[in-house]
């Protein structure tokens, strides 16, 4: 006898990595309850796909996730980052892990002004469970991804038809 088990769906990583792709603000807020899953998720879409993808954490800098062992030069603190980000030529997801308040003027200042620039090459940076402080002071000018899996519809039955949990 088999039995069906009902287990959460994980989140799907290429999901939520279109999504940043699609927002339409520079910088983007992800909330993950499970951020660890999700980066190991991002770290197989660039090895997979050759996309540039790179993560920050403080004391360590900023490193691609797609070559394990390739940091990039000068930019260990988070404005070093924000300059590198800023002046990069090519398409790039920057994940921003672990970032802590009170914030630079400058980091700020950089963090606003990527946030507006959506012409020329994509580019994305990511705010990885972000302060909610720092979500707030960036306002309207970036975009706020879940990074879990959207709850299906519950259906109940009423009259005979089933009907969504929002009707």
């Amino acid at each position: 006898m088999t039995s069906l088990m009902r287990m959460p769906m994980p989140s799907s990583g290429h999901d939520v990595f279109e999504r940043i792709l699609a927002a339409p603000a520079g910088v983007v807020a992800l909330r993950s309850r499970d951020g660890e899953a999700l980066l190991e998720q991002f770290r197989s879409i660039a090895r997979h796909s050759g996309q540039a993808v790179y993560l920050w954490q403080p004391g360590q800098g900023l490193s691609s996730l797609r070559d394990a062992y390739a940091r990039v030069p000068d930019a260990q603190r988070l404005g070093q980052a924000l300059r590198y980000m800023q002046q990069s030529m090519h398409f790039g997801i920057y994940l921003l892990q672990e970032v802590e308040l009170p914030l630079a003027a400058t980091d700020l200042t950089l963090l606003r002004q990527l946030a507006r620039a959506t012409t020329g090459h994509l580019r994305r940076v990511v705010l990885l469970n972000a302060p909610r402080a720092l979500v707030e002071q960036l306002g309207d000018q970036i975009a706020c991804v879940d990074g879990e899996p959207e709850a299906p519809a519950r259906l109940r039955l009423r009259d005979g038809r089933w009907l969504s949990g929002q009707a």
